[in-house]
C-alpha cells in the first residue's frame, strides 16, 4: 500500500512546534509519508514541504487581521487547490482557527479527513464555534483538560492528549553556563520580560514592558530585567528598551526568580517551570471591546484556566502600567511574600493536571487511526 499523503497546516510559532513534533511522530509510524503544509523552521526541519511560512501568516485580533484578509483568502485558495490535487489522506488542522477552521470545512466538503490538534479556544469565545467542530471534523486532539467535556457536550469527538509543552527535551542550559552564554551578571536575579512572539504583539508590548521593568530596575538594584527574543522578530525593536536581550525564552524562564508575560502559551510554559509571573495583554481597543462582549471565560490567563482559580494577576490594556505591574513584580521577586507562595504551590496543580508526556505521539496514533480507516 503506498505511503500516506498528510497535510499539515500550522500558522503561528506555537503551532510550528507542536507540528513540527507531530511531524516526527508521524516519520515513526509511516517514514515514507508525504508531509505538506504550512508552518515554520520546526516542521521545515521535520521533512514537512511548506508552501508558505509562518512569518507572513502569524496575526491576531479581529481589527489587526483586516490587513492580511487578501493574503489569507489566496492562502485558502492556494491550500484548496492543493486539496483538489493531492487529495491527502488526512487534513490535520494546528490551532491558528481564523484560517484553519474554513479550511476544515473545505476540507470536509472535498470528503477529506480531518483531525483539528488544539482546537480553537471555545471556552473563551464564540462558542458556536464547538457546534461547527463537530460538524466538519472527525477527531480533535485537546491539549487542556477542561476542553474534553465542554467539546463532547456538543458532540465534538474530543480527546485530550495532554500538552505538547510536556515532551519537549530537557536541553536547557543551567544558570552559570546560561548568563555567561548572553553576557548576564550572574550575581544578580533574573526578571523575565516576554513582549510576545509575533510582530505586532511587540510592537503594543515592548515599550510598556519596558517601562514597567525600569521600575523594577530602580527599586531592587540587585535585579536584571532580561527580555526574550522571538527569532522572527528584529533584533533593533530589543536594544531600544537599554535591557539586555535573549534568544532562550524556556531556559530564561527556568532561571528568573519572576516573570512579565504576554497572554498566551508563554504563560503555561512559565508555570510549567515554576516561575511566579504576572500576564498583561494589550492589544487594538476595537479589538478589544468586541473581545470583552465575546468572552465567556472567567479568565485569559493558561494558568488560571488549568488551575481553575486567580493564581496569576491579569492585567489588560490601560492596566497595564509601571505602578501596577511594577509592584505585583516586587512582590513576587520577595520570596518571602504569599503571592509568590500562592503561585508556586498552584503551578504544582497545574503541572499535575495537564497529564503526561506524549502529545505528539498520541496524535500521530489517532491520525494513524483516521488514515487506516479511510483505505478500509
Amino acid at each position: 500500500m503506498s505511503a500516506p499523503r498528510i497535510l499539515l497546516l500550522a500558522g503561528e510559532p506555537s503551532g510550528d512546534q507542536y507540528g513540527g513534533a507531530l511531524a516526527q511522530a508521524l516519520r515513526r509510524r509511516y517514514p515514507d509519508a508525504g508531509l505538506v503544509g504550512t508552518g515554520g523552521p520546526e516542521m521545515r526541519s521535520a521533512g514537512v514541504e511548506l508552501i508558505e511560512d509562518i512569518d507572513t501568516m502569524a496575526v491576531m485580533g479581529f481589527v489587526e487581521v483586516v490587513p492580511k484578509l487578501w493574503g489569507s483568502w489566496q492562502l485558502k485558495r492556494r491550500i484548496c487547490d492543493l486539496m483538489d490535487e493531492r487529495r491527502p489522506d488526512l487534513v490535520v488542522l494546528i490551532d491558528y482557527p481564523g484560517l484553519n477552521m474554513r479550511l476544515a470545512r473545505a476540507a470536509k466538503e472535498r470528503g477529506l479527513a480531518v483531525l483539528y490538534y488544539v482546537p480553537p479556544k471555545v471556552w473563551a469565545w464564540r462558542t458556536s464555534r464547538a457546534k461547527a467542530l463537530a460538524e466538519i471534523t472527525e477527531r480533535v486532539a485537546v491539549v487542556l483538560p477542561f476542553e474534553v467535556d465542554l467539546l463532547r457536550g456538543w458532540g465534538v469527538e474530543a480527546t485530550y492528549v495532554g500538552h505538547p509543552l510536556l515532551e519537549r527535551s530537557d536541553d536547557v542550559p543551567d544558570r552559570e553556563s546560561f548568563c555567561k552564554q548572553w553576557g548576564l551578571d550572574p550575581s544578580r536575579r533574573l526578571l523575565a520580560i516576554l513582549p510576545g512572539s509575533r510582530a505586532q504583539e511587540v510592537r503594543r508590548h515592548i515599550e510598556p514592558f519596558g517601562r514597567i521593568a525600569d521600575l523594577v530596575a530602580r527599586a531592587r538594584r540587585d535585579v536584571l530585567p532580561v527580555f526574550s527574543r522571538a527569532a522572527s522578530i528584529h533584533a533593533a525593536a530589543f536594544h531600544r528598551t537599554g535591557f539586555p536581550f535573549v534568544d532562550d525564552a524556556r531556559a530564561l524562564l527556568r532561571h528568573a526568580d519572576a516573570a512579565l508575560i504576554k497572554s498566551g502559551t508563554a504563560t503555561l510554559e512559565a508555570a510549567i517551570e515554576g516561575t511566579p509571573h504576572v500576564v498583561a495583554y494589550i492589544t487594538n481597543p476595537i479589538t478589544m471591546a468586541i473581545g470583552k462582549h465575546l468572552l465567556v471565560a472567567d479568565h485569559i490567563a493558561l494558568p488560571n484556566l488549568v488551575a481553575e482559580s486567580r493564581l496569576v494577576p491579569e492585567l489588560l490594556q490601560e492596566q497595564v502600567q509601571p505602578h501596577t505591574a511594577g509592584h505585583l513584580l516586587l512582590d513576587l521577586l520577595d520570596h518571602t511574600s504569599e503571592i509568590r507562595s500562592q503561585q508556586v504551590v498552584g503551578f504544582e496543580r497545574v503541572r499535575d493536571r495537564l497529564g503526561t508526556p506524549g502529545a505528539a505521539g498520541r496524535v500521530a496514533a489517532m491520525a494513524e487511526e483516521l488514515i487506516e480507516r479511510g483505505r478500509a
